[in-house]
């Protein structure tokens, strides 16, 4: 089994928050692959389903992000898993907004929902780190990640998310590349191929039309049949 976590805080006060695109990306994923309902377990929120071969548990922590590692702890050990088992979606201050990254262990950088997590289960787990840029001044990092998502932000959240839940299969299965070539084709899809001029060629070929030797009469006749 893979554990797909979403980071973010519970209630409807935080749901539109920069912070909640890790619960915004597995809810995404649920509801394009027909997951089962979320159900309340290990302190979260689940939903299980299957992308291709995998059996796959989504979780939403309920605990607020700084406590996000207690539920993550808790559905590990309950199915016998390893780090190398989970993939984390969480909201990147360093990335520009609708950019995506691939990352499997190393450090925390100062996300307090990842630092939970290091500190229940280490630091090897996979994570998608989703940009969400910076308000450029670190005292305006909070009030900027538990505010919610402009309206500007709308189109390009929600080509981000329909791109997680495009790849989320080849995601499962270790295929990091295809997984980012989803989302990419979601955020800058290939602009369609125009015409090629005629040649010259081409229009030497082309049929003379016949020379109209209709009188006048005959022509005034035939537009109003």
């Amino acid at each position: 089994m893979k554990l797909f976590v979403g980071l973010g805080n519970p209630g409807a006060r935080y749901a539109g928050n920069r912070h909640n695109i890790g619960y915004m990306a597995v809810e995404a994923i649920a509801a394009d692959h027909g997951f089962g309902p979320w159900r309340a377990r290990f302190q979260g929120l689940t939903s299980e389903g299957r992308l291709g071969p995998e059996q796959v548990l989504l979780l939403k922590p309920e605990t607020f992000m700084n406590l996000s590692g207690q539920s993550v702890g808790e559905a590990m050990r309950f199915y016998k898993l390893t780090p190398a088992d989970v993939i984390v979606f969480h909201d990147e201050l360093d990335l520009a907004p609708g950019k995506l990254r691939l990352k499997q262990g190393g450090g925390h950088a100062g996300h307090n929902g990842l630092r939970s997590i290091h500190a229940h289960v280490g630091e090897a787990y996979g994570r998608v780190r989703l940009g969400i840029g910076h308000p450029g001044h670190k005292d305006a990092v909070a009030p900027y990640v538990l505010s919610d998502f402009a309206k500007a932000d709308q189109d390009w959240l929600a080509d981000l998310l329909r791109g997680i839940a495009d790849g989320a299969e080849a995601l499962a299965r270790g295929d990091g590349a295809k997984f980012q070539n989803a989302v990419a084709l979601r955020m800058q899809p290939p602009k369609p191929e125009k015409p090629k001029p005629a040649t010259k060629a081409a229009e030497a070929r082309a049929p003379e039309a016949a020379p109209d030797d209709r009188s006048a009469l005959q022509k005034l006749a035939d537009r109003f049949r």
